[in-house]
């Protein structure tokens, strides 16, 4: 099987980061290399511009694809299918025209001219509502189109709308939001080793935010200890040879892991031992 990861750019470290905390390990992926193999042996990693990505699944040179959901709903081939929000790359597709201007609505703009790199978002977006433009497609610096008279308005990437202001545009209205998404093609995206990747992104993602707690407690105050814990389900529950003690283990939330630690020692449990959890499967 393989996996089609973004060659470079923003999304690049944060995807091989996440199949090397799933497990994933990637084995001589030396840079500007077309493949890497990984620790398990069918499972080989191809790297590829983020925007090929969902072509190169779409067409069979990969079977699952890691990119950003804005690049699918570009690339729309038609036969794939999202198996995992990943949880990175977070940004939003928006409209935006000039602050100064006249256009305050999305139908200000019926009759005008939207520049972008994303046509094909663009052309479903305004048909949705009914708004006739023309698409200008650019490869670059859209900001500056509404300026230089080459189009009324803008469809871009934002993060922070910083990069808006700075060029005096305002936003008009969400297109899309968009993150990193795991996907495949509809055809394998039941078999059991994409379906094993998708299980190992998925355990890791629903680690974070989380620690393991374990402690030690008097079997008087178990009932205690298990209505303070926060944690997922009843926590679990072991015998200590020799000791009227028990040993309590549970996943708690971070955020609430100091709070949790104090309650704890109010009801009598001892040796709080707060890990961190790699991954966490379901």
């Amino acid at each position: 099987m393989r996996i089609a990861v973004p060659n470079k750019g923003r999304l690049h470290d944060p995807a091989e980061d996440l199949l090397e905390r799933a497990g994933l390990h990637i084995v001589d992926g030396a840079d500007r290399q077309l493949y890497a193999d990984t620790v398990d042996p069918e499972v080989t990693v191809l790297y590829a511009r983020a925007a090929d990505i969902p072509e190169y699944v779409s067409d069979g040179a990969a079977d699952v694809g890691i990119t950003g959901l804005d690049q699918v709903r570009e690339a729309d081939p038609g036969n794939l299918e999202e198996l995992l929000d990943l949880e990175f790359g977070s940004c939003r597709l928006v409209l935006a025209a000039p602050e100064d201007g006249d256009i305050e609505t999305v139908y200000d703009l019926d009759g005008g001219t939207v520049a972008t790199e994303f046509p094909n978002i663009a052309r479903n977006y305004f048909a949705e509502l009914d708004v006739e433009v023309d698409i200008a497609e650019v490869s670059g610096a859209t900001e500056l189109t509404p300026h230089v008279d080459i189009a009324d308005g803008i469809i871009d990437i934002t993060s922070t709308g910083t990069t808006l202001r700075m060029n005096r545009l305002a936003i008009v209205d969400e297109v899309l939001k968009s993150s990193v998404r795991l996907f495949a093609r509809e055809d394998v995206a039941d078999d059991e080793k994409v379906q094993q990747v998708k299980m190992a992104l998925h355990s890791v993602l629903s680690a974070e935010g989380k620690r393991y707690l374990m402690m030690n407690a008097p079997e008087a105050a178990l009932d205690d200890v298990k209505d303070v814990l926060p944690g997922m389900g009843g926590p679990t529950v072991m015998d200590i040879a020799g000791s009227d003690d028990v040993a309590v283990h549970a996943v708690v939330d971070d955020s609430a892991v100091f709070e949790t630690i104090n309650d704890l020692k109010g009801v009598g449990a001892s040796d709080v031992l707060v890990t961190e959890i790699e991954r966490l499967v379901e």
